[in-house]
C-alpha cells in the first residue's frame, strides 16, 4: 500500500509538471499567434519558474501547521487550468496571469507531496526517487504533447492540459483520503504533525550549508541544458537537430538516474551519496574539453546526469532531515531553490560566453562542479530518522 501510494504521488507529480514542461514548446506558438516580443517571452518564463519557486516555501510552511492533503488536487488543477487558459488569452497580461497561476499550482503541489512521501516511504530516498521521476517524465513528454496539440488546434490546444488537470485532480481528490485511511495516516494526521514538530529538531546551520550545494547544483543543471548543446555545435560542427538529441538523452538519463540515485542513497547514506555524486561533476565537465568527438559527450552526459539527478533524492531528504520540525517548509525550499536558482545565475554564464566564447562556459562548469563537491564535504549526517508512525 505504501509503495502504491508513492506511485500515485509520482503520477500526480507527472501531471503537475506537464504544464511547466510544456511551456517552452508553447512559447513559439504564442509568439506566432500573439506577436509576443522576446522580453515578453522571458517574462512568461519568469512567471512560471522564479515566482512559483519563491512562494513554494510558503505553502510548505502552511502544510507544516496542519494537514493540507487537498493541496495535491488543487495544485494539479491550478497548474493544468492555468496553462489551459493561456492559449485562449490574446492580451499579454492575461497570458502572464494564466502562467503565474500555473506556476502557483506547481508550488502548491510539491511541498505537500514531498512531505507525504517522507511520511509514508519505508525507504525515504528510494521513495523520493520514485516520486521525482514522475516529474522528470512529465517534463520529458510535455513538449511532444504540446507540439502535437498546438499544431492540430492552434493555441486553443492548451485546453488539453486543462482537461488533464481536471481529470487527475478528481482522481487524487478521491483516492488520497482513502489511501491515507488505509495507511492509518488520516484520522490522526494533525496530531502526527504536531508530534513531529515537538520531537524534531531544526539544524539551520546544516540546512544553510546544504543550500550552498543546491545553488551550485542548480546552476550546473540549467547551464548544462542551455550551453552543452551549443558547445557541441561550436566544437564538433553538429546540426541544431542533432544537438536536440543530447537534451533528449539527458532527460532519459535523468529519469533513470533519479530512481537509481534514490536506491543508492538508502544504502550509502544521505551525505555520502551527495559526496560521491558531486565529486564526479567537475571531472565530467573537464573531460568534455578533451573529447575527440561528439560521441564521447554521451557517456560524459551519463555521468553528469548521475551527479545532477542521482543526488536529487539525497538532498531533498537531507533537507527534510535537517528541518525535522518543518518537513513541508524544507521540501518547499529545497525543491523550489533547485528549480529557480540556476535560472537566476545562468545569464551570467551567457555573458561569459558572449565575451570569451562558448568554451569558456565549460571551464566555468568544471569550476562550479568543484565548488559543489567542496560544499558537499561541509555537510554533516543528520540524526537517524524516526520510524514511520
Amino acid at each position: 500500500m505504501r509503495k502504491f501510494f508513492v506511485y500515485l504521488l509520482s503520477l500526480g507529480h507527472l501531471s503537475v509538471d506537464l504544464a511547466p514542461g510544456a511551456l517552452p514548446a508553447i512559447l513559439p506558438f504564442l509568439v506566432l499567434y500573439n506577436g509576443l516580443s522576446y522580453t515578453e517571452v522571458a517574462g512568461l518564463m519568469f512567471a512560471s519558474s522564479c515566482l512559483s519557486s519563491v512562494v513554494q516555501p510558503l505553502f510548505g510552511f502552511w502544510a507544516d501547521k496542519s494537514t493540507k492533503n487537498w493541496f495535491l488536487a488543487l495544485g494539479i488543477l491550478t497548474s493544468g487550468v492555468g496553462l489551459g487558459l493561456s492559449g485562449l488569452a490574446t492580451n499579454y497580461w492575461l497570458i502572464f496571469l494564466s502562467i503565474t497561476i500555473m506556476g502557483i499550482g506547481s508550488s502548491i503541489f510539491h511541498p505537500v507531496a514531498a512531505q507525504l512521501v517522507n511520511r509514508t516511504s519505508e525507504h525515504k530516498a528510494t521513495g523520493m526517487g520514485i516520486f521525482s521521476v514522475g516529474g522528470n517524465v512529465g517534463f520529458g513528454i510535455a513538449p511532444l504533447i504540446a507540439a502535437a496539440a498546438l499544431t492540430a488546434w492552434g493555441t486553443s490546444g492548451t485546453l488539453l492540459f486543462g482537461a488533464w488537470g481536471v481529470l487527475m485532480a478528481s482522481v487524487l481528490l478521491w483516492a488520497v483520503p482513502k489511501m491515507l485511511a488505509g495507511l492509518k495516516l488520516s484520522s490522526d494526521a494533525d496530531a502526527s504533525l504536531k508530534s513531529d514538530a515537538a520531537d524534531g529538531k531544526n539544524d539551520w546551520p546544516a540546512f544553510a550549508r546544504m543550500t550552498l550545494v543546491i545553488l551550485f547544483r542548480s546552476i550546473a543543471t540549467t547551464s548544462t541544458l542551455s550551453f552543452v548543446p551549443l558547445y557541441c555545435i561550436h566544437r564538433f560542427g553538429i546540426s541544431e537537430g542533432f544537438s536536440s538529441t543530447l537534451l533528449t538523452f539527458l532527460c532519459l538519463c535523468g529519469a533513470v538516474m533519479t530512481v537509481l540515485g534514490g536506491w543508492l542513497t538508502d544504502r550509502l547514506g544521505l551525505v555520502r551519496a551527495c559526496k560521491i555524486g558531486y565529486i564526479l561533476m567537475a571531472p565530467a565537465f573537464a573531460l568534455m574539453l578533451a573529447a575527440p568527438s561528439v560521441w564521447w559527450i554521451f557517456p560524459l552526459l551519463t555521468v553528469v546526469s548521475f551527479t545532477l539527478n542521482g543526488t536529487y533524492a539525497a538532498f531533498v531528504v537531507l533537507g527534510q532531515s535537517y528541518l525535522a520540525k518543518n518537513v513541508g517548509l524544507a521540501s518547499g525550499v529545497t525543491m523550489g531553490l533547485s528549480a529557480s536558482l540556476g535560472g537566476i545565475f545562468t545569464p551570467l554564464l551567457g555573458l561569459l560566453a558572449d565575451a570569451y566564447g562558448i568554451t569558456s562556459v565549460i571551464y566555468a562548469l568544471a569550476v562550479i562542479g568543484a565548488l559543489c563537491a567542496m560544499s558537499a564535504f561541509l555537510l554533516t549526517e543528520p540524526a537517524a530518522p524516526k520510524a514511520n508512525k
